[in-house]
């Protein structure tokens, strides 16, 4: 099921899922010497299945989230980066539902949109060299 949301909340959720998907896999990349040697491998596959709730109730259904997982379960498949790039497809399929960032109040001034300051007049151009 995928959460209808005003674009405001998709948007906080699709942030919160890239957090969760980055710190899965750099828990994996970085615990990966643990998890080879197979005493510790039944965490890394629940910290694969949580992962894999979390992003389901984060996001809702997208078939990029199952197949994610199953490779998650495979051994030696942790080393690549499958959480983040799920939801990078999940992100890159629904960018037109979320919101780009909110426009500034009305009255605020935006970094870019100040006024150059106030300059002198310009120097006058050097002399070319003498020969």
């Amino acid at each position: 099921m995928r959460p209808s949301l005003d674009p405001a909340k998709l948007a906080r959720r699709l942030r919160i899922a890239w957090i969760v998907a980055i710190v899965a896999d750099a828990l994996q990349l970085v615990a990966f010497p643990f998890f080879v040697e197979g005493w510790i491998s039944p965490v890394n596959d629940a910290l694969d299945v949580v992962t894999s709730i979390v992003l389901f109730r984060l996001l809702g259904w997208h078939p990029a989230l199952l197949p994610t997982l199953v490779a998650e379960l495979l051994p030696g498949v942790d080393l690549v980066p499958t959480w983040t790039a799920a939801v990078g497809i999940v992100a890159w399929t629904r960018r037109g539902q979320v919101p780009p960032a909110a426009p500034a109040p009305s009255g605020a001034t935006v970094v870019g949109d100040a006024p150059a300051p106030e300059r002198g007049p310009e120097p006058p151009a050097p002399l070319p060299p003498a020969r």
